[in-house]
């Protein structure tokens, strides 16, 4: 079982930048595929982003696709994930979790919020 704290998250401008960082616990981090979610108030949580085992393949939600890079570092049992150009509509808690077959299947992580200001 993979166990999983986020971090990063903060107040900015919209335009601003912010690095998300997902730690995870567990030897088998590299085998699965990672996803970054998020859940904005009185809306369900949806997915922004993920990335295949080895790193080599990501995919994004359109809302974020050209603004957001998703990342992770295997040695270090870690995630990121890049937010540029950010707007209000991105404000929401940001959750991470393993993948398999491209559902979240992990115990969800407090989160960590990013709020966007106009």
């Amino acid at each position: 079982q993979v166990q999983l704290v986020e971090s990063g998250g903060g107040l900015v401008q919209a335009g601003g930048s912010l690095r998300l960082s997902c730690a995870a616990s567990g030897r088998t981090f590299s085998l699965y595929a990672m996803g970054w979610f998020r859940q904005a108030p009185g809306k369900e949580r949806e997915f922004v982003a993920s990335i295949s085992w080895n790193g080599v393949n990501t995919y994004y939600a359109d809302s974020v696709k050209g603004r957001f890079t998703i990342s992770r570092d295997n040695a270090k049992n870690m995630v990121y994930l890049q937010m540029n150009s950010l707007k209000p509509e991105d404000t929401a808690v940001y959750y991470c979790n393993a993948l398999r077959s491209g559902e979240p299947f992990g115990s969800w992580g407090q989160g960590t919020q990013v709020t966007v200001s106009s």
